[in-house]
């Protein structure tokens, strides 16, 4: 949801924009792949390396306070997953978020018992 509302703050200029949301399984890479792409401001070179900081942002007061990427992107590390970012000043950013169709193995099984075994 937060790269959702990122995209709609990014496109807040008289006109709007266009988000668009795409997913794309891979049975070779066994991984599923998420991209958010938007035609907003787009977001400064000297910004990509600070994204997922937590505190960082470049949002007014009392709109945000830095946390929503980071979170983000630390349950996607969590399960194994990635997250690229991609963007150009005035053309807009696209996010994409990989995440593996298989836990890996330390990562505990839902059922409460380790992964694998049944």
């Amino acid at each position: 949801m937060n790269f959702i509302s990122n995209a709609v703050e990014a496109m807040e200029a008289p006109g709007g924009g266009v988000l668009t949301i795409k997913t794309r399984h891979s049975a070779k890479k066994n991984n599923i792949l998420v991209s958010f792409k938007d035609s907003g401001i787009g977001i400064p070179p000297e910004n990509l390396s600070k994204l997922f900081e937590p505190f960082y942002t470049t949002k007014k007061k009392g709109k945000g306070v830095g946390l929503g990427l980071s979170v983000a992107y630390g349950i996607v590390e969590e399960h194994g997953g990635s997250i690229s970012v991609d963007s150009e000043v005035g053309k807009g950013t696209t996010l994409k978020v990989m995440l593996p169709l298989k836990q890996p193995p330390d990562t505990p099984d839902p059922d409460g018992g380790p992964h694998g075994q049944h």
